[in-house]
């Protein structure tokens, strides 16, 4: 009896799944011309969780002997009802040979069971061609020469004329430009400040900044040493910034205060302990450094004379010689531009009339 139970459940179950699926295939028109086209659309209708291989063609595949395949559509995934889906690929035939054509049943798997639509029939047309009135047809005709338009040629010729004349114009401001003489432009007075007028701003920014008081040592010690040794390279006319501070000192050993350089010596050890060795300082050692560091500049300073130098104004006739100036470097690559549009455009055009492109 349980066997009898197991058998009808299996038959059900099977009778079940082959009801669930479904395959077929549609052909758009069932007869053509030689060298046409026909389209075959395979439809599978299967659970929404199935697994569906359809044929697999590549291009000029023989699908039978005289029917090739040109070519195999995307897949299309349409959602239908009771969990189902229904999936379609459409396959482009041709044939070159006139008969009519079997085509078999196209093979579908769902979950690795094999499943085949109906077959199709194709029948191929060849031309009639009348023998018994050859002369209502001509071989092939020689090579003719096409007749000459003005109407074709009209435009390039007139834009190759004006890119010609814009060219002279090009040319004639360029020698006006050339014989144009050169004007000596204005500039504003400068006032030089002296190395240690430069640095004693520098630590005035400091101090504006509470960087003595900050927690980033680091930065106050980069930014303190960087300002002596513009210092020194501007004063002693040596690359400070360049040498290490045990360099910087003993090249200031031969004209500098031994007091000062003692000073300036412990002054950069802390900097480069604080950069290089994470070591931390108290304020009063901060306030310590800075005010060594003025003394210094103080001690080292030297008072010159500011110089002041005016360079002459433009009158104006050369302020109206300067805005011609301009005027026609504007103008001289304007017309450069529209030239090379110009010439762009003839260039197509001609290679299109003489069959090119």
């Amino acid at each position: 009896m349980k066997r009898i139970l197991l058998l009808i459940s299996l038959v059900y179950t099977v009778v079940t799944m082959t009801a669930q699926v479904g395959v077929e295939a549609n052909i758009d028109s069932i007869q053509m011309l030689i060298g046409q086209q026909a389209h075959v659309t395979l439809t599978a209708t299967a659970p929404a969780n199935a697994k569906v291989v359809f044929p697999s063609f590549k291009s000029r595949d023989t699908l039978v002997a005289g029917v090739e395949v040109l070519d195999v559509g995307k897949e299309q995934i349409e959602e239908i009802d009771n969990g189902h889906q229904r999936l379609s690929r459409v396959y482009t035939l041709t044939s070159f040979d006139g008969k009519l054509y079997y085509l078999p049943p196209f093979k579908v798997k769902v979950d690795g069971k094999e499943y085949q639509s109906k077959s199709l029939a194709l029948k191929v047309l060849e031309v009639e061609v009348d023998t018994t009135k050859m002369n209502q047809y001509f071989g092939p005709k020689d090579v003719q020469n096409n007749p000459f338009l003005w109407s074709d040629w009209s435009m390039v010729f007139w834009l190759s004329v004006l890119m010609l004349l814009l060219l002279g114009a090009a040319g004639y401001l360029y020698v006006r430009l050339r014989d144009n003489k050169p004007l000596i432009k204005s500039f504003k007075l400068v006032k030089r400040l002296l190395p240690h007028q430069k640095a004693m701003k520098e630590i005035e920014q400091i101090k504006a900044d509470k960087m003595v008081a900050s927690e980033n040592q680091k930065e106050y010690y980069t930014k303190l040493t960087d300002t002596l040794r513009r210092y020194i390279e501007e004063r002693y006319k040596f690359s400070a910034m360049e040498m290490t501070s045990s360099e910087i000192i003993e090249r200031l050993m031969q004209n500098g205060d031994q007091k000062s350089l003692d000073e300036l010596r412990q002054l950069f050890t802390t900097a480069d302990l604080v950069k290089f060795a994470k070591y931390s300082t108290l304020i009063n050692e901060n306030d310590m450094n800075l005010v060594n560091a003025i003394e210094f500049i103080n001690q080292t300073k030297q008072e010159l004379q500011v110089v002041e130098e005016e360079k002459p104004q433009l009158s104006e006739a050369d302020q109206r010689s300067l805005k011609t100036r301009r005027i026609l470097k504007w103008s001289i690559g304007g017309i450069a531009v529209v030239c090379l549009v110009l010439l762009g455009f003839v260039v197509y055009r001609l290679m299109i009339l003489m069959g090119v492109m």
